[in-house]
């Protein structure tokens, strides 16, 4: 039988693979559980036209918006695109040069979380009346109206992790945790960038937040322990 390893040993060979045009999840609440090294190897090799979904639209050219600056994004999916050090978002969005998607934060959750389940989608009431319901399905149940909010799926997903085995099982810290461990259920291909690596076994089961089933390739952050 063959050892499975999913261990990859640079990041360029971690995103190997990404095509323009494709959708990308990039992990990270601000610069909590950012994957920063898979988002600078993204830019080495070159994609170009991406839907990149995130919480956020990075930091003066930080994480998400080093994408936007570089324009390698045609379409960003997200629920803060106009946080304080949003600038790179900013002025392509002035310039036309970016779409956005706006999506409340727990909608864009869940949706993410459908498709990771494998679910058609969810009845929300949160945008019923406004301007981000337009072109959608509108369906009452029990007399109280909610908008049809559908799976959102991407191509590659990026997230960051605390420690990571060779078969791909993760464990995450604090607050680094956030949108990570959903976005690693929604991807074709799954990237985890690591702080440290550890042989299979040695991580505490009840520790493992997403399981190596999600996960195609793992990768040691820059100053990471093997």
């Amino acid at each position: 039988m063959k050892r499975v390893d999913k261990r990859v040993a640079r990041c360029s060979e971690a995103v190997a693979g990404l095509r323009d045009g494709a959708t990308l999840m990039v992990g990270g609440f601000g610069s909590a559980g950012l994957p920063a090294a898979l988002i600078n190897a993204v830019l080495d090799q070159g994609a170009r036209g991406l839907t990149v979904v995130s919480n956020n639209a990075g930091f003066d050219n930080e994480g998400v918006a080093s994408l936007i600056a570089a324009g390698r994004v045609r379409k960003l999916v997200c629920s803060y695109p106009l946080t304080a050090g949003a600038t790179a978002f900013r002025d392509a969005y002035r310039h036309g040069e970016v779409e956005l998607e706006l999506v409340p934060q727990g909608t864009l959750v869940e949706r993410i979380r459908c498709a990771g389940a494998g679910l058609g989608g969810f009845l929300s009431p949160i945008t019923v009346g406004t301007p981000l319901a337009e072109g959608k399905t509108v369906q009452e149940v029990g007399g109280v109206a909610y908008v049809l909010e559908l799976p959102l799926r991407a191509d590659f997903a990026l997230v960051r992790a605390h420690c990571a085995d060779r078969l791909g099982n993760l464990s995450y810290r604090l607050a680094g945790r956030n949108f990570n461990p959903v976005m690693a259920t929604a991807a074709e291909v799954v990237v985890a960038e690591v702080d440290s690596m550890v042989e299979a076994g040695a991580l505490d089961p009840e520790q493992v937040v997403t399981p190596g089933i999600f996960v195609d390739r793992v990768v040691l952050a820059p100053g990471g322990a093997a």
